[in-house]
């Protein structure tokens, strides 16, 4: 499984958020993500970025608005075996990531994905119309 925190931008004014925003949604996921649109250039802030994708495992992305499958994997993130089951256990006091793991395991156990159980991922002129709003 992967999970995403997706972001307008990404510099030292938002890092930290940012990025322990990602760290703490992680830890139900094999692989993740902080994913941005715009990310700084800065030589300090993209070595404190390294910094802190290689203590953590975090992987870091550059979206490319007009062609998200030509996005930039800045730093992979480190893939995980085995996923922290105890905080899983108690992410589904939440009805919807409850549901979302049941599906999850349904899909598993079947050898067979029901994409109508999923969010619909919008084409890619939806995205850049939402991005506009």
């Amino acid at each position: 499984m992967l999970s995403f925190e997706l972001k307008r931008e990404l510099s030292f004014g938002n890092l930290r958020e940012s990025f322990f925003q990602t760290v703490s949604n992680s830890s139900w996921a094999n692989e993740s993500y902080l994913v941005a649109a715009e990310i700084s250039e800065e030589e300090e802030f993209r070595s404190e970025l390294s910094r802190l994708s290689t203590s953590f495992g975090i992987g870091v992305i550059k979206l490319n608005f007009d062609d998200p499958h030509s996005s930039d994997i800045i730093f992979p993130a480190k893939y995980r075996e085995a996923l922290d089951w105890e905080t899983i256990n108690k992410l589904t006091m939440n009805s919807d990531f409850k549901e979302f793991i049941s599906t999850v395991k349904i899909d598993i156990t079947s050898k067979k994905i029901h994409k109508k159980e999923y969010d619909q991922v919008p084409d890619i002129e939806a995205l850049k119309r939402k991005s506009d709003d």
